[in-house]
């Protein structure tokens, strides 16, 4: 990951880039099909054939990815202050989507322990712990929330969250398009969402590479948390929350009381 993190601060990016940010979990897959399928769309461009998070991969992917023809569609779960700093300075269009952090935890926990380049919990009780005091990839949930709660106005981020794609995804989808400069028609962008909810990218992805749908894509449901959590654990992430998120933008936009009471 070394040479990687040295080779992405040189990577430059490019006006037109189209960037996913999330935390792990949060519906990172599923954001990223539906942008690509968006720019298919639009400009009939297939997907490099290739994973788009940027931190993964072979260190040579950046020069691939400078060969991409535009526009390109990349992701990443670099915590706010480590993305590098091209992609502000080029103004380029950044879509963050989040999740209820209870749902964010069980899909990690699962994530945890299918995923061979990362080590097994032997229990849902000690991961937890993890989770809650950061110590897991990519940090703390709530300091990415924190982080992009300051910057949930900039005019270059759209800040969305999994439960309204879930709720509503041809409203997303247009969302999506408007904030992107698209100009998709009503059946471009209905066509978009038929083919791209949760359970029609799985089933797509899983006819292509069995392997990683299994291990990164699991339910895609709202409320599963509840199958897992104590409700010592649940108050104690609620309290988490009322202090680190209540009363913010970002807090409010993740219906805390509707999904994760």
């Amino acid at each position: 990951p070394g040479e990687n993190f040295k080779a992405l601060e040189s990577f430059e990016a490019r006006e037109d880039d189209l960037m996913l940010v999330s935390y792990p979990k949060c519906g990172t897959t599923w954001s990223l099909n539906l942008l690509n399928d968006m720019v298919q769309t639009v400009y009939n461009k297939d997907p490099p054939n290739m994973i788009q998070i940027l931190e993964f991969g072979a260190p040579n992917k950046y020069e691939k990815l400078n060969e991409e023809p535009s526009p390109r569609v990349l992701g990443t779960h670099l915590h706010y202050d480590n993305i590098p700093q091209s992609f502000f300075n080029k103004k380029i269009k950044l879509l963050v989507v989040f999740r209820n952090p209870k749902d964010t935890a069980v899909s990690f926990f699962h994530f945890y322990n299918k995923n061979p380049m990362l080590p097994n919990y032997s229990s849902w009780d000690t991961f937890f712990e993890d989770f809650i005091g950061g110590k897991v990839c990519w940090g703390s949930y709530f300091d990415h929330a924190l982080a992009w709660n300051k910057h949930i106005d900039d005019e270059d981020v759209l800040l969305m969250t999994f439960e309204e794609m879930k709720e509503d995804l041809e409203a997303a989808v247009k969302k999506l398009s408007k904030f992107c400069g698209f100009s998709m028609t009503d059946e471009q962008v209905q066509e978009v969402a038929k083919k791209g909810t949760f359970t029609a990218m799985k089933e797509k992805i899983s006819n292509i590479q069995k392997e990683f749908a299994d291990i990164f894509l699991r339910k895609g449901e709202v409320g599963d948390w509840k199958n897992h959590f104590s409700e010592a654990q649940s108050q104690e992430i609620d309290a988490k929350f009322e202090a680190c998120l209540a009363g913010t933008k970002l807090g409010e936009m993740l219906k805390y009381n509707v999904y994760c009471k």
